[in-house]
């Protein structure tokens, strides 16, 4: 009875559905990265970045390839810029988040005091630094 049963998809069709779901995931992930690095280029104005979306959305394989033969080799530049500045932001809001300990203004009114006290620094030394911290 098994026997009986016809295959009627052979393994090369199976490749090749493969490759055609392959080259459609590349497809749609070229044209994120593309639209993603036109909207992150800030040496583009709104016209141009319009007509690059214009171009892309009417003609997406020419647009695509036009694309990344123009301005492809810019983009990882662009990309690190938006990394480097996130991670920027990131650095400084866990800093004013989460503040190291002992910066406060009176734990380093306090420092200051000791080394005066030390006689590590003068008093106008003293004076200059908690006018400092105090502004």
């Amino acid at each position: 009875m098994l026997a009986e049963t016809s295959y009627n998809y052979p393994l090369l069709d199976i490749l090749w559905t493969m490759l055609e779901f392959f080259i459609l995931f590349m497809f749609i992930w070229l044209m994120i990265m593309v639209f993603s690095d036109i909207f992150r280029s800030h040496d583009m104005g709104g016209g141009a970045k319009a007509l690059w979306v214009i171009f892309v959305i009417i003609l997406p394989p020419i647009g695509i390839l036009v694309y990344l033969i123009a301005r492809g080799g810019s983009m990882h530049e662009r990309a690190v810029q938006q990394a480097e500045a996130q991670q920027k932001a990131f650095d400084n809001y866990v800093k004013q988040t989460a503040g190291t300990p002992g910066s406060s203004a009176a734990d380093q009114l306090a420092k200051l005091a000791d080394l005066q006290k030390q006689g590590v620094i003068t008093d106008a030394e003293f004076e200059a630094q908690k006018a400092k911290l105090l502004s």
